[in-house]
């Protein structure tokens, strides 16, 4: 049942980003970056930057990086009411609409927010399939120029709603952890084959980062170059964003580093 009244919306969405702050409170975030200056609270950040991660596992950058100066791309369908009220509660921004289908106006406000800011998107959003990446991301990266950063996330042994992301809900008080890529630089300009060999290798990569990381948090093992991760705000993105930062390595290096089989 959708809801559409303001004050069902704004009751539900105090509730949630209540449930949302206290739960994730108790989890063990630990993260693998390939290049750590990539997170928007490190210190040589540089860059306006577009992280993307499946839609099941939305509840830990709301969680953790809230008042970092990234912007959320939100469908305008109704289901997306509350999760638009809970990211502003949660300190991000957020644009409605779609990069594609009628999304003339959301995708001029992304290159807006762009300009100073970091964007963020859930590919296989708002509807699915599940963890099918959409050419969205890549389509705006290759025309804003700015790169893509890919999130892999994961809990141990969370549990599952019957939604069509299999929606992760966190067990209290386990591990959670995350295996993110180096900046990936999209080229200007493409044509219809360029977006689709990039959609389809962004893809792949956020595939096997998600494995891994789901990997990781269900053996408990350590990682060599592993990283305490807590939820804090970013002074350093309120300014950095806005600098030119370094431009990204090209996706077919970044898929042979992450030891990623593309398609032949």
């Amino acid at each position: 049942m959708k809801i559409k009244s303001p004050t069902a919306i704004g009751a539900w969405s105090l509730l949630a980003t209540a449930c949302i702050r206290q739960w994730m409170h108790t989890l063990d975030y630990k993260v693998d970056f390939a290049d750590p200056t990539v997170d928007p609270v490190h210190a040589a950040y540089r860059g306006a930057k577009i992280y993307v991660f499946w839609h099941e596992n939305i509840l830990i950058p709301l969680h953790l990086r809230g008042h970092c100066n990234i912007s959320m791309l939100l469908s305008r369908h109704l289901d997306a009411n509350i999760l638009d009220r809970v990211a502003r509660m949660n300190g991000f921004g957020v644009v409605r609409g779609s990069t594609f289908r009628g999304g003339a106006v959301a995708l001029r406000e992304l290159a807006e927010r762009a300009t100073e800011g970091n964007l963020t998107i859930t590919p296989d959003g708002p509807r699915g399939p599940r963890r099918q990446l959409a050419a969205g991301c890549v389509f705006l990266a290759s025309t804003l120029g700015i790169p893509i950063v890919a999130m892999g996330l994961g809990y141990d042994r969370p549990w599952r709603a019957g939604t069509w992301d299999r929606f992760a809900v966190p067990r209290p008080w386990s591990r959670a952890r995350g295996v993110v890529s180096r900046a990936v630089a999209i080229p200007p300009d493409l044509d219809r084959e360029g977006i689709e060999w990039h959609r389809e290798g962004v893809e792949r990569l956020l595939v096997h980062l998600s494995e891994e990381a789901e990997a990781w948090a269900a053996a408990g093992t350590r990682r060599p170059n592993q990283v305490v991760v807590r939820k804090e705000p970013s002074r350093v993105a309120r300014w950095a964003a806005a600098v030119p930062g370094p431009p990204g390595v090209p996706l077919a290096d970044e898929l042979a580093r992450a030891g990623v089989v593309t398609a032949s």
